[in-house]
């Protein structure tokens, strides 16, 4: 796991010298604090190509320096990430004539492009990002793996490439513009994490996952190289599938335990990384390190039963308590984001990272179980309320017209108005129902809180449009399954492998997820959704196909969202705090919202008549993010420092942890 950053320039005058190159490779030196190396080569015609690299060190940890290039020179990559399979590619290049100098996966890239150029991506099983410059032909070759575990950030020009693990190594080269593209903005309210190919910066993208692109001759080709096919059904039968499930998420636990260094889990005490963690267990030779974080208000504390999962799968457990309404770490993890992100969960995973990298290096985890195995009681309410679509056209009018009008109640938090909001709701299209129920600020509440000059800049933005698509995509699909396959491609790749790679590399931990492994993957959205059903457990699928591995108390518990308590912390300390920042003159100067409308929803939350904590959380963010990137006059390389109180405990000790 590493950073990496780079740029190829078509003429002198738009170069990247070895300063700014080592800026930009710095800048990520916290992704990457093992080691640093650069590639620069500049040609005849003024054109040129520049490689950075920061390394965290954990397959061939003395041989596996970067950049690196092949034999001869004419290829060299920067890679980050991991690629699973590299043992057995290894072998059929070996055996197709390549010679290898190291053990690392990072090599086993290099030749695969040399024998199949573009079409290496076939082959690679795992998470990465990388860049390949193959000198003979003046190309550079990027690519981002299959569910976008890895980012791969990039800036095109008339003359110029840069790219970058994070936005933060592109801001540091040479006349590179720092402006707000209101279009993500709007898209920011509306889901909390701005969507790819969005940044909040304009001219700055992201490469969507399972693509690559290819920049030559100064014009960039972008293309998709894999995807699921949304409408495939599976006609197995449920015990069937479940073998399948038990085997490719076994291979894909076992596959990733391959380390060099130190590995351990994260154990949240919930289905998917009691999953992880059984099957981690059940491929290693001593008791697996978890960990898991806390918190004193009970309903947000899932520590008993990451406790318990603990004890039963018998692993080296280590717990620790967060009193995280202390707001020292918000302007780092708003620096280490680059852009906004709403995401409170990313304060516990910050944490849970931070205590985990004191003892291991690589940690497994269980993200993605919610959306390949209807983790989200969401999914369920969808595939409810699509029985009312089967209703005669005429009974669906009569049950949404005219009457919720009479319905006593006008104000804006009475049960009427938010009833008639519910049918106004129900009478929309999947899509556009779906987009309502995950947003942040809907299409109405943002233009409640938008000033007239910047609602007139966005009135032609549709950020709804993406996800409307994705649902659409899968329309054959039962409506629940459709959600799952839609939060797939949106919520999963935009917001919580961002929020995992984010916090976990601030601290130069790699997180491996075996439930992203595409093999998993393409299994799991192939199940009919009338599988996913049960009265008893959660999750019966996957509960199903792991047996006894998982307690029953945690197979029947109710869903428990990875969270803060927001609600009660805008209603106590972190008021004040609140409005500090968002009654602030800089803040009300700027122009995106109307004054009167955020003192308002900050009244409206103290006073319990609504919960509007999620929404000013985003707005702090987003206050947060211009003062920390585009208020000063230069980009920040290094970001502030913070912390929270942390509070650590041995829970579980198995008598053989020692070996681990």
């Amino acid at each position: 796991m590493c950073g990496i950053a780079g740029a190829v320039w078509l003429r002198n005058e738009s170069q990247v010298d070895e300063t700014a190159l080592d800026r930009m490779t710095d800048a990520l030196a916290h992704r990457g604090p093992d080691d640093r190396g650069v590639y620069r080569r500049c040609f005849d015609d003024g054109s040129g190509v520049g490689l950075g690299h920061r390394r965290l060190s954990i397959i061939d940890v003395g041989g596996g320096q970067q950049p690196m290039g092949n034999e001869d020179g004419s290829i060299w990559i920067v890679f980050n990430g991991e690629i699973y399979n590299y043992v057995e590619l290894r072998e059929e290049l070996i055996a197709q004539g390549h010679v290898f100098r190291t053990k690392s996966d990072t090599e086993t890239i290099v030749h695969l492009y040399e024998q199949y150029g573009v079409n290496c991506l076939e082959r690679l099983r795992g998470m990465f990002a990388f860049a390949i410059w193959d000198d003979r032909a003046r190309r550079l070759f990027v690519a981002r793996d299959r569910m976008g575990q890895k980012p791969l950030i990039y800036r095109l020009s008339n003359d110029r490439l840069l790219f970058g693990s994070e936005i933060k190594a592109i801001l540091q080269a040479p006349n590179v513009p720092r402006e707000l593209d209101p279009g993500a903005l709007d898209a920011y309210l509306l889901y909390g994490y701005v969507p790819q190919p969005l940044t909040m910066f304009r001219g700055i993208a992201k490469l969507p996952p399972a693509h690559y692109a290819v920049y030559e001759g100064g014009q960039l080709r972008i293309a998709r190289y894999w995807g699921i096919d949304p409408q495939a059904e599976s006609t197995a039968s449920p015990r069937t599938l479940q073998d399948q499930i038990f085997e490719r998420l076994d291979e894909a636990v076992r596959l990733r335990l391959r380390s060099d260094v130190p590995i351990g889990a994260f154990l949240s005490g919930g289905i998917d990384s009691t999953s992880i963690v059984g099957l981690m267990q059940r491929n290693l030779p001593h008791p697996a390190r978890t960990f898991t974080i806390g918190f004193a208000v009970s309903e947000f504390d899932e520590s008993s039963y990451a406790r318990l999962a603990a004890k039963h799968l018998k692993t080296a457990h280590q717990e620790l308590v967060a009193q995280a309404e202390h707001v020292d770490l918000f302007p780092r993890l708003c620096w280490l984001f680059d852009e906004p992100f709403a995401d409170s969960s990313a304060v516990p995973t910050y944490l849970v990272s931070e205590i985990t990298r004191q003892y291991v290096k690589v940690a497994l985890t269980g993200d993605g179980g919610d959306e390949l195995f209807c983790g989200y009681p969401r999914y369920r309410t969808v595939q409810r309320v699509a029985a009312f679509d089967r209703l005669p056209a005429a009974v669906r009018r009569a049950l949404t017209t005219g009457w919720p009008r009479l319905l006593p109640g006008n104000g804006n938090r009475s049960f009427a108005a938010r009833l008639r909001q519910r049918i106004k709701v129900l009478r929309q299209p999947v899509g556009s129902r779906y987009v309502h129920w995950v947003s942040l600020f809907d299409r109405p509440g943002r233009a409640a809180i938008y000033s007239e000059d910047f609602a007139a800049r966005v009135a032609d933005a549709n950020p709804e449009q993406s996800l409307e698509q994705a649902i659409a995509q899968c329309s054959r699909r039962a409506a629940g399954t459709q959600a799952m396959l839609t939060d797939l491609r949106t919520y999963l790749p935009d917001d919580l492998l961002v929020k995992v790679d984010i916090a976990s590399m601030a601290h130069g931990l790699e997180c491996r997820s075996p439930f992203m492994d595409h093999h998993v993957v393409e299994l799991a959205a192939s199940i009919p959704w009338r599988y996913h059903q049960s009265r008893d457990v959660a999750k019966p699928m996957l509960v199903g196909a792991l047996g006894g591995m998982i307690p029953r108390p945690i197979a029947t518990r109710p869903k428990m969202g990875f969270s803060i308590p927001l609600a009660q912390w805008f209603r106590g300390r972190l008021m004040p705090w609140a409005r500090e920042i968002l009654q602030s003159p800089e803040c009300e100067s700027r122009g995106y919202f109307a004054p009167g409308a955020i003192r308002a929803l900050l009244a409206d939350h103290l006073q319990g008549a609504s919960d509007h904590s999620q929404a000013i959380w985003a707005l702090l963010c987003l206050e947060q993010w211009h003062r920390t990137y585009l208020d000063p006059a230069t980009p920040p390389a290094t970001g502030p420092g913070g912390h929270v109180n942390l509070e650590s405990r041995q829970s579980v000790q198995p008598a053989a942890a020692s070996s681990a």
